[in-house]
This record gives C-alpha cells, sequence and structure tokens, in this order.
C-alpha cells in the first residue's frame, strides 16, 4: 500500500479567488512560508482582501514569469469550488498552466476545467484523493519512533509545528520524516496521505499505512488534524491518534483560542493540563509509553515581552517546555524529546 505522491511542477502561483480571510487561505500561505523559492506570484480576483505579498499576476504575466503549475491556495467552507472562480481557473488551464487543489470537490469532475486542460494538455492535480482499497488498522506495533502534533482546535499550528520539529531534528542530524495528513502538508512534502478525505472505518488504517516500519532511530514527524475538542472534527482525530500510536505528542494552541470555533454551540477551551491529560489517555490505548514533549503556541497576537511571560508561566505550570514555533523555534521540545524518548 502506498501513500499519495503529487509531483508539482514549480515555479507555483497562488490562487485565492475572493477569499475573505487569511484563515481560509491557509493553504496559499503554508506553501508559499515553507517553499518560499518555488513561490513567484499570486492572483486573486476583485476585492479580495488576503494578501500573500507576493508579485499580483494576470495569466499573461504568468506566462511571462514562467510559471508552471496554479496552486489553488485555499480551503473554502464545504471545499467546494464557488462557480465565480471557474472561469478564470479555465483560463489558466487553457493557457497551459498544471492545476493543483486540495478541495473535496475534484477539479477532474469540473467540466469546464477538465475541457480547457484537454486542450492544452494541462495537468488537474487533485490532492485530496485518499489511495484506494485503505485497510482497517490492524494495531500492530510497529518499529521507529513517532510524535504527533494534537491541538486545542483547528487551525491552531499543528502542521507549523510538525513542519519546524522535522527541520530542528534535520538540523541536528536526526533521522527523521515529515508525514503530511492534509492537503496543505502534502503540497509542501510531495507525499502524504489526506486523513479528511478517508472514510471513518479506514482512518487509524492510513494512519498506519503514513507512518509505516522504520529504523529504531528514525523518527516520524506526523502532522495532526482536527481536535478531540472539536465537535465537527473529533473523529479523524481521534483515528489519527489511535492509528499514530505516537510515543510522543506535542499539544498546539492558538492564544487567543478561548472557545471553539465554526460551531455553533459554546464549547470553551479547557485548561491545558486537562487536553494534555485527555490526549494521552487516548493515545495510550495504542502506545501506552506515550508522553507529552511540549505546548507548541500561536503568540502571534502578543508583544514579545507579553509572549514571554506567556510562555513562561505557562511552563511553569505544566513542567513542559513551551515555545512559540516561529517566533522562539522548536529546539527545547526537540532536546526535552530526545532526553525521554532514549
Amino acid at each position: 500500500m502506498k501513500i499519495t505522491k503529487i509531483s508539482l511542477e514549480p515555479p507555483y502561483l497562488i490562487y485565492l479567488g475572493d477569499v475573505p480571510d487569511m484563515h481560509h487561505a491557509k493553504t496559499g500561505a503554508g506553501v508559499a512560508y515553507w517553499r518560499p523559492e518555488n513561490c513567484i506570484g499570486q492572483m486573486r480576483l476583485p476585492d479580495c482582501p488576503v494578501d500573500l505579498d507576493l508579485p499580483e499576476m494576470t495569466v499573461q504575466g504568468a506566462k511571462d514569469a514562467g510559471v508552471n503549475t496554479i496552486i489553488v491556495g485555499v480551503a473554502p467552507k464545504g471545499g467546494q469550488i464557488p462557480k465565480n472562480w471557474i472561469p478564470q481557473l479555465a483560463k489558466l488551464a487553457a493557457a497551459g498552466f498544471d492545476i493543483a487543489a486540495g478541495l473535496h470537490t475534484k477539479l477532474s469532475d469540473t467540466a469546464e476545467l477538465v475541457t480547457a486542460a484537454n486542450e492544452s494538455g494541462a495537468r488537474l492535480i487533485d490532492v485530496r484523493m485518499p489511495p484506494a482499497d485503505l485497510p482497517i488498522a490492524d494495531g500492530r506495533p510497529r518499529t521507529g519512533k513517532r510524535i504527533l502534533t494534537v491541538g486545542t482546535d483547528c487551525a491552531v499550528g499543528k502542521k507549523y509545528s510538525a513542519l519546524a520539529l522535522h527541520r530542528e531534528l534535520q538540523r541536528r542530524g536526526v533521522k527523521a520524516s515529515f508525514r503530511a495528513s492534509g492537503q496543505t502538508g502534502i503540497m509542501i512534502a510531495g507525499e502524504g496521505l489526506p486523513i479528511d478525505s478517508v472514510v471513518a472505518d479506514f482512518i487509524s488504517g492510513a494512519a498506519e499505512i503514513l507512518s509505516p516500519d522504520n529504523d529504531d532511530d528514525h523518527w516520524d514527524v506526523i502532522e495532526g488534524q482536527g481536535s478531540l475538542l472539536n465537535p465537527s472534527y473529533a473523529g479523524v482525530s481521534l483515528g489519527l491518534l489511535h492509528g499514530s500510536q505516537p510515543d510522543a505528542i506535542i499539544l498546539c494552541h492558538d492564544v487567543e483560542r478561548v472557545e471553539t470555533e465554526g460551531v455553533v454551540g459554546h464549547y470553551p477551551t479547557p485548561e491545558l493540563d486537562e487536553v494534555i491529560d485527555d490526549a494521552l489517555r487516548m493515545a495510550r490505548r495504542t502506545n501506552p509509553k506515550c508522553f507529552c514533549a511540549g505546548v507548541s503556541v500561536n503568540t502571534s497576537s502578543l508583544s514579545d515581552f507579553d509572549r514571554d511571560n506567556y510562555l513562561s508561566k505557562l511552563q511553569s505550570e505544566l513542567g513542559l517546555p513551551c515555545v512559540d514555533p516561529l517566533a522562539i523555534g522548536m529546539s527545547p521540545i526537540a532536546n526535552f524529546l530526545l532526553k525521554y524518548a532514549s
């Protein structure tokens, strides 16, 4: 059984349509941040407020700049391609650009795009397509070591934290692989498995496939999805947690997130030690030795002074390294992980 592999030909242009905010543009923002050498432009519809600080391009401008792949860098609600985007995307396909997207709606199911791509020879690359015939989980312990990012909610930094830790482990010469479980991570890494598109019974089995047997001193750094606290996405989070069989977890949190976003009910975020305990209780069903290696917090809304005070207080309360992965880096968590996993 093989994981999903994609081949995207750089340079990229990030397509933003008329997405209303950066939260919904996290795919494009993630690719631009982690693969800046590949991203040379962006395209938006009029009045789109999101700006990735990339050069604005027209179809002809993208041609002149040598763009090869258009990345649909948005995640609209429901994963559908808005109808008002299709004419512009069709023009891009007709001009011969490959188009890659990680939406629930397949590019290959959109007639206008298929016609344009067939005429120009462009590729339509649907990233959010899991392999066929995934197995159910068998729970067999696997060789190698694994760490999984878990969150207090969706979009609190699980992918960024995993990528930052992977980079830190590689910098130290530790054998490590980033295991992408969502469309943005797959576009960054070039391979992975879109866990949220897997039928529920096979989520844990897909997680086992994503992180196979490996050398005893090799770390798989696995990108988490959703949150055990989120009524909408707890199922995928639990399946990934059980199937990953992590030796360690990292809790990811946004300092401003005081309750679950995107749901009708009022669900306050519990104290972080409670969240860690719940995650460990579930993780230890398939790996009794799992421990928490630290807390990764998005503190971008705080001043440097307030960030340092917040993280210092949190670290004192939890007895774990607490960092902002972009402002501080993952070195303290890497130190803790390698010490306590040995």
